[in-house]
Formats: structure tokens, sequence, C-alpha cells
């Protein structure tokens, strides 16, 4: 079993940036490849970003790509997500999750899950 708790969220402000963490209890990290997704009021459950094993592959949805960045610390049983220049449209609920064998966008695929934290961006 893992244990994922994410924390970082908070209220901002368009144009702002917050770094989002997931530590993770219960087994070793890096046994596991690390996503982060979110959901917002209504909609479903969608993919953010993407991590591997070891960190040296990431893969992002374009709604992300050159504001988002997905990084890892193994030795301390950590992801991240830094988020710059935040948008209204990035206001949901972030959730990471840990997949044994599984790299990619498919929520499905992966195995844990945290509680999330709430993500919301003023205009």
């Amino acid at each position: 079993q893992v244990q994922l708790v994410e924390s970082g969220g908070g209220l901002v402000q368009a144009g702002d940036s917050l770094r989002l963490s997931c530590a993770a209890s219960g087994r070793t990290l890096s046994n596991y490849a690390m996503g982060w997704f979110r959901q917002a009021p209504g909609k479903e459950r969608e993919f953010v970003a993407v991590i591997s094993w070891s960190g040296d592959s990431t893969y992002y949805a374009d709604s992300g790509k050159g504001r988002f960045t997905i990084s890892r610390d193994n030795a301390k049983n950590t992801v991240y997500l830094q988020m710059n220049s935040l948008k209204p449209e990035d206001t949901a609920v972030y959730y990471c999750a840990a997949s044994g064998g599984y790299y990619g966008s498919t929520w499905n695929g992966y195995d844990y899950w945290g509680q999330g934290t709430q993500v919301t961006v003023s205009s």
C-alpha cells in the first residue's frame, strides 16, 4: 500500500504561481511512476502531468505545457507540481497518483490516489 498526501493548494490570483507537493508513505516512491490529475466541479478528472520512475521522463497535457513542471525527489519520497502563470481555468482539485507499471495519461492506469488539494485561481 502507498499513502499519498497532497499539499500546497490555495487561493491565488491569475498569473500567480503555486507548488503542489505529494508526500508518499508506505512504499519507496521510486517504484512508481507518478501523475497529477485535476477535477473541476461538474467535469471529469483530467490528466495534468506524469513523471517516470527515475524522473528522466515527463509528459504533460497541452493545458499545462510551458507553465507546469513535474518533478520528484525519491530520497524525500515526494513529487512536486510547479504551476506558473495560473489561469482561472486551472481551478480544480488536484490529485497525485502512483502507478507501479503504467506510465501515461489514463486515470485508471494508476493504483493509488491521494485525497486532493484545492487550487482556486481568481481573475
